[in-house]
């Protein structure tokens, strides 16, 4: 029987390999209660934000088995999509909107997905046992499902590191109800390091291992349906989708490779500002086919080139803000006005203000003109 599986296993490996993903690891279609009860304690400490659909699942997520009753073991894969640079050096891109190296290229869950059910398929047939796939698109906590199953550690940035590739993974889920030999879980390797903590522009690690989502860039620029919070505008610099700076500049990345899928591969260089504040929905939609930036939705999204704008310090862009000021959605309206505060003087800012004040019911657009005035047009008013 342990000659059969072990047969199994090794074909697993090869299998997947062949497939295109970086390592196969095997753990229990189940998690410890402490998974469940620090999501718990995430979500009553308000660190989800906007997530409610985490407290809606909570239940769900705390056992991958909830998933499927049947379940017996998880396959968890993982896939390589390092970048070919060093993504701290983007952020120096003044005049370009700089989007996390995990959305530059295909969305990760449509090209893990057809591969992961190539793979169940074919584990299904030799081992004619029945076979669920997931990736990141329902509620199964798989980082720790990864880190029980040896794929790596939850390093204290709180997402996957491995010793043999870096922080630089997506992971996909094969539910089986496959009895299989379990690996052992990794140990964390971070040690006394605390680079991925210190590098944070928004200080959203509220200790090591916690993450206060709610002043995360990626949450922010992503999941966060508002207007950003004026005190996180200019630490996001021209990031307008995701942040990379807690993977960045973890040192397990020098053993990190790059991307093997070339369709993970973005078009270089990134997307110029000038370029992207004119996009209309179509345009939006159109040049973002097929990437995970679509998320985001084009309202939500120019609401992100409007704070990489502000902070370039570009006043040719001024003429291209000023064309937002009158948007049909005051999300955007309202950031156009703090860019345009960013990017003007204190004379220039003060002449437009009389033609796009808004309604007096626009309330988000009137407190960004109040605070420009306050801030930015104190020396003209004095």
């Amino acid at each position: 029987m342990v000659a059969k599986e072990s047969r199994l296993r090794n074909w697993l490996n090869d299998a997947a390999a062949a497939v295109g993903f970086h390592s196969v690891h095997v753990t229990a279609a189940t998690l410890p209660e402490t998974t469940g009860a620090n999501l718990q304690r995430f979500i009553e400490q308000g660190f989800a934000g906007d997530m409610g659909w985490l407290a809606d699942s909570v239940a769900r997520r705390s056992r991958p088995d909830a998933m499927w009753t049947d379940a017996v073991s998880a396959i968890v894969l993982t896939m390589n999509y390092g970048p070919d640079h060093d993504p701290m050096d983007n952020i120096r891109q003044h005049d370009r909107g700089n989007i996390s190296v995990y959305a530059r290229g295909r969305d990760y869950h449509d090209v893990m997905k057809g591969k992961l059910k190539q793979l169940a398929s074919q584990f299904a047939a030799r081992s004619k046992a029945n076979v669920k796939v997931f990736v990141d698109t329902a509620p199964l906590m798989e980082k720790p499902l990864a880190a029980q199953a040896g794929a790596g550690w939850q390093g204290k940035h709180t997402n996957l590191v491995s010793r043999s590739a870096g922080s630089w993974l997506f992971l996909g889920t094969i539910l089986t109800d496959a009895d299989l030999l379990h690996d052992p879980p990794e140990t964390d390797h971070c040690g006394g390091c605390t680079r991925c903590l210190d590098v944070c522009p928004t200080d959203a690690f509220v200790a090591p291992y916690q993450l206060d989502a709610r002043r995360c860039i990626s949450y922010l620029t992503i999941e966060h349906k508002g207007q950003i919070p004026r005190k996180f505008r200019r630490a996001i610099g021209n990031r307008i989708f995701g942040c990379d700076d807690c993977l960045a500049v973890c040192p397990w990345n020098k053993f990190a490779a790059k991307a093997a899928e070339g369709k993970f591969v973005g078009p270089k260089p990134m997307p110029a500002l000038a370029e992207l504040l004119q996009f209309d929905d179509a345009a939006f939609r159109k040049f973002f086919a097929g990437s995970p930036v679509r998320r985001a939705g084009h309202i939500r999204f120019l609401r992100n080139v409007l704070v990489a704008t502000g902070n370039s310090g570009d006043g040719a862009l001024v003429p291209l803000v000023v064309m937002r000021l009158r948007h049909d959605d005051p999300l955007v309206r309202g950031m156009a006005v703090w860019a345009l505060a960013e990017l003007t003087t204190a004379g220039q800012l003060h002449a437009l203000m009389p033609d796009y004040l808004p309604d007096e019911t626009d309330k988000t657009v009137l407190a960004e003109w109040e605070s420009a005035r306050r801030v930015h047009l104190s020396s003209v008013e004095s």
